[in-house]
């Protein structure tokens, strides 16, 4: 795989090229967005990160005195993200993603499904609302669910997670199929100098020849250690969309994710469970190979349950992950 390291492209007749400089566009991303897009069925844009991908969101298509309806219980820091644009006269307001939107919402932000509480949510409700429509589906990847066949009209991913899939590039995804919409994040991206590096392009068309293999490996995994983990006496509470979500299985397509959360006891009994892993790595983020678990008390604070731990299933064989979580737990 060839990767081009200059910043800059000679203009031809003085006319500059589409590659003219690195920040607007370049090669390797080009050839990752034309991939991308294939996936998710419109026009794909690769940014620097997840939360890179957000503020486009919010820098081109928010303004002052739009009203965001986000969902309950989605990744902390979409939300405190989106926050940041109150004071410039965003309305921010959390409503449940299983029901319907706030009627006045003019834009809505979903998550399918939510993490670390694994809600899913109503996306035909949230088509039939008037506002735009944007929907985080890292924790789906388009191998289980394309939100713009759904009426989405933005999807987003932090490709971090299942896109990258190696837990070693840091990258974000916007696509939509509204030209207008393409145009607005694109201009927000090259004004901010937000796009992923040609490395990290490279890196993300590496991982997605891959991603249907890994997606649906970790999902048939994380389903079996979802059943044996709700039937474990030291498991108060497993979360998975997985375990009879009917919505989930109306719109997944051919398994239900590689991520789950789980309750102990208490704070103490989750940081004994970090301690005790010996094959599963304690680590944050998720998505990756290798799998990962943490007490995700100490990032959320009280908005989780003080024994709430998120597994991030990799692609280990599902029996020695078994066993690792049983010594864990016992």
């Amino acid at each position: 795989m060839t990767v081009e390291r200059a910043t800059i492209q000679p203009y031809v007749d003085g006319v500059p090229g589409r590659f003219f400089y690195q920040r607007y566009d370049h090669p390797s991303a080009a050839a990752a967005e034309e991939e991308l897009g294939a996936l998710e069925g419109g026009r794909a844009l690769v940014f620097a990160s997840g939360s890179a991908a957000t503020t486009a969101v919010a820098l081109g298509l928010l303004a002052p005195g739009v009203a965001v309806a986000v969902a309950e219980g989605c990744y902390f820091g979409t939300t405190s993200l989106l926050r940041r644009f109150e004071p410039w006269g965003v309305e921010v307001v959390e409503f449940d993603q299983t029901g319907e939107p706030p009627a006045g919402a003019d834009l809505v932000w979903l998550e399918a499904p939510s993490n670390p509480f694994l809600s899913f949510p109503d996306l035909a409700a949230a088509a039939a609302h008037p506002g735009i429509v944007v929907v985080d589906a890292t924790a789906s990847s388009p191998v289980l669910l394309r939100p713009l066949e759904h009426g989405a009209d933005v999807v987003l991913h932090s490709a971090t997670k299942y896109l990258g899939g190696h837990s070693d590039l840091l990258a974000g995804v916007l696509a939509t199929r509204d030209e207008e919409r393409y145009t607005r994040l694109k201009e927000v991206r090259g004004a901010t100098g937000s796009i992923a590096a040609p490395d990290v392009a490279a890196l993300l068309l590496r991982s997605l020849k891959t991603l249907e293999l890994r997606v649906r490996r970790q999902s048939e995994t994380a389903l079996e250690l979802a059943r044996r983990l709700a039937a474990h006496p030291a498991v108060t509470t497993v979360r998975y969309p997985g375990l009879g979500d009917p919505r989930a299985a109306r719109w997944l397509d051919g398994g239900f994710g590689g991520l789950l959360s789980f309750d102990v006891a208490d704070a103490e009994a989750a940081l004994r469970v970090e301690r005790r892993v010996r094959t599963i790595l304690n680590a944050t983020s998720l998505g990756g190979v290798e799998t990962t678990i943490e007490a995700r008390r100490r990032w959320e604070g009280e908005r989780v349950p003080e024994g709430l731990l998120r597994l991030s299933v990799g692609i280990e064989d599902v029996e020695l992950l078994w066993a690792d979580l049983e010594q864990a737990l016992g």
